[in-house]
């Protein structure tokens, strides 16, 4: 069985919801994310819905943007948690 284009890959998804909440956390848009790690914001936004699998290259690039280090970005609950938008 393959996965689909462009679907979310249930083992990014966690990732991408830490990666949305460091962002928040910030009070920074995907659009100033964007500008701060160079990469478009609709790869951050597939990123953040687990449709991105990143190069360790944008890992780092992520982190620094973020202001953490990269082994914080990495940390995050396996689980998926659920959030209303």
């Amino acid at each position: 069985m393959t996965d689909k284009p462009n679907a979310p890959n249930h083992a990014l998804i966690p990732f991408g919801q830490h990666v949305a909440k460091l962002r928040k956390n910030l009070g920074i848009s995907q659009e100033e994310l964007s500008g701060r790690c160079g990469l478009d914001r609709t790869y951050i936004s597939g990123i953040e819905r687990g449709k991105r699998n990143l190069s360790l290259t944008n890992v780092f690039k992520l982190a620094k943007a973020l202001d953490v280090p990269p082994k914080v970005l990495l940390d995050y609950p396996e689980e998926v948690v659920s959030h209303d938008n």
